[in-house]
């Protein structure tokens, strides 16, 4: 019988194995800022979507923390893929949360877990109050919006999101729902043309009077102010994505040392540079690993004081990231400025790190204004 140390070295080789395909064909899918279209279908052959799925719904039962390295080991190849893929798993966490917890979202994890099915999530614009609108119509809503930076949602099955409400009685709310992307309505604008993550497929998704039936709404939450169901969102969401980041500071620091070896006019400061930038590398690792001890493996009660630790790491991991990067180019100067070196890509790549939930100045506010509210 296979151990548990077995199952997650399989899944590493087999991550690894991925990667390599996938690293020969990431610069051509960043030149295009085409999707990774062949990466999805090779996943799905071996079942990552659904390999944070408990087994007994019929996943893989890799656990919250492994995944979370799966991710880092998959950045070091291609940036593009593993952050398109983090979205999908960060919605499987949250359910896996509530599936553990409150006994729901059995029939959904199963879907996956059968068909391999790809979530989408609208989230990064639908903190806090959301956006779009809901009209009451019978035996449901009519829901009309447009939601940018919806990752992999060229590759999607299923987007999650929600909209504001203006309920009769109860005033404003938002309503939190998923909808198939095959339903009528839905559109993929073709508007992701960025500085990085170009193969991530981040387009705009807009609805147009698209029916969510009254059995669809996970959530009514008011519209004002900060939602308990954030303190879990966030707790296991956030160390899946910075994974990514610190997968592609890694990758930086590697490449930095084997092309500044051989770079004659780096020679004299570049042991300066790669022990800085081992500080901001040990930097983002150590944070990043304190976010994936805050999910405990999807074993823990979503906890305010813990969420403004979770935001506050993501700021410091991405910040660390960033400069264990642009240290990295320091490390091989002008060569460094090529696109032919991958090290150009990941410099790219990596400032997209503040912008997921919560970004760097808003999550200072977020932070400051719940510390002054505790004295």
């Amino acid at each position: 019988m296979e151990t548990m140390t077995q199952t997650l070295t399989n899944w590493k080789h087999l991550t690894h194995e991925l990667g390599k395909l996938f690293a020969e064909r990431a610069d051509r899918r960043d030149k295009e800022g085409t999707f990774v279209f062949e990466h999805y279908e090779e996943l799905k052959v071996h079942k990552f979507f659904s390999a944070a799925i408990p087994e007994e719904l019929g996943g893989g039962g890799v656990s919250h923390s492994e995944m979370c390295d799966l991710l880092r080991i998959l950045a070091r190849y291609c940036g593009s893929t593993a952050l398109a893929l983090s979205m999908h798993q960060h919605l499987i966490a949250a359910a896996v949360w509530r599936y553990k917890h409150k006994g729901e979202a059995i029939p959904m994890l199963q879907k996956v877990a059968n068909d391999q099915l790809v979530l989408v999530s609208t989230g990064a614009r639908d903190w806090l109050d959301s956006n779009g609108e809901l009209t009451r119509t019978e035996g449901g809503y009519l829901f009309s919006a447009k939601k940018p930076f919806a990752s992999q949602s060229p590759a999607g099955d299923l987007t999650v999101t929600s909209a504001p409400y203006q309920h009769p009685e109860q005033g404003w709310q938002v309503l939190h729902f998923a909808v198939s992307l095959k339903s009528k309505g839905i559109a993929l604008l073709d508007d992701w043309d960025t500085l990085g993550m170009r193969g991530t497929g981040s387009q705009t998704l807009v609805f147009d009077k698209v029916f969510v039936p009254d059995a669809a709404i996970a959530l009514a939450r008011p519209r004002n102010g900060f939602h308990p169901v954030w303190d879990m969102v966030l707790t296991v969401a956030m160390p899946l994505i910075m994974s990514v980041y610190v997968g592609l500071a890694e990758r930086a620091m590697e490449i930095a040392i084997s092309i500044g070896k051989k770079y004659e006019r780096n020679q004299q400061h570049l042991p300066y540079i790669l022990g800085k930038m081992n500080n901001s590398l040990v930097s983002a690792r150590t944070q990043w690993k304190a976010m994936v001890a805050h999910a405990n493996n999807i074993d823990f009660k979503p906890n305010p004081t813990v969420t403004l630790d979770i935001v506050t790491l993501k700021t410091n991991v991405a910040n660390a990231c960033i400069q264990t990067v642009q240290e990295a180019m320091d490390g091989i100067g002008g060569k460094s400025f090529y696109r032919k070196n991958t090290l150009e890509r990941i410099f790219r790549d990596v400032q997209a790190a503040p912008f997921h939930p919560i970004p760097t100045w808003e999550q200072y506010l977020f932070t400051g204004q719940r510390l002054l509210e505790s004295v």
